[in-house]
């Protein structure tokens, strides 16, 4: 039984399945930050909105790495591909 609400948020699932590495793939072509993500959810809209933990990294000697939240919608099949609608960086 699950306890989501209808049109909530899922959990964050450390395991990350094929379907959630390929929309990030897709969403992330970003040029001077490496991202890594470790988790995920989602949340089913119009589409599918994802929001991945990610470690993050400027491609410069010595940079820090980070940790962030990337939001990524993917529409409906045939309306568009996926694509990142918010970074949000994660302060300890």
């Amino acid at each position: 039984m699950s306890n989501n609400l209808a049109g909530g948020w899922t959990g964050f699932n450390f395991e990350l399945t094929a379907e959630a590495n390929k929309v990030f793939a897709e969403a992330v072509t970003l040029v001077g930050t490496k991202y890594i993500p470790f988790a995920f959810a989602t949340q089913v809209v119009a589409g599918t909105n994802y929001s991945f933990l990610a470690k993050a990294q400027n491609v410069v000697p010595n940079a820090p790495v980070r940790v962030v939240k990337l939001h990524i919608y993917q529409p409906l099949p045939g309306q568009g591909q996926p694509h990142i609608t918010q970074i949000i960086e994660i302060t300890p």
